[in-house]
């Protein structure tokens, strides 16, 4: 397993996250994503939907987006 943190700057806010990569094979990839600043965790099964879960995150935090309508991203009540 491979662990790696990244930073995605959208306008003024910084989107922090903790990627985990189970499985790669044939040029795609599945793990486990955590949005450290949101406290909420997901799993992806392709680079695809690590994307979307990431521009999700992205503007939810900038308040563009309703959480309500995010179904992808799970609450956590402790983030490691």
């Amino acid at each position: 397993m491979i662990g790696s943190e990244g930073k995605r700057k959208k306008g003024n806010s910084d989107v922090t996250f903790y990627i985990r990569v189970c499985y790669r094979r044939n040029a795609d990839m599945q793990g486990s994503i955590q949005w450290l600043d949101g406290k909420k965790g997901s799993v992806f099964r392709s680079v695809l939907e690590l994307g979307n879960l990431i521009n999700d995150a992205a503007e939810l935090s900038a308040g563009h987006k309703d959480n309500k309508k995010i179904d992808h991203w799970e609450d956590k009540k402790s983030v490691s």
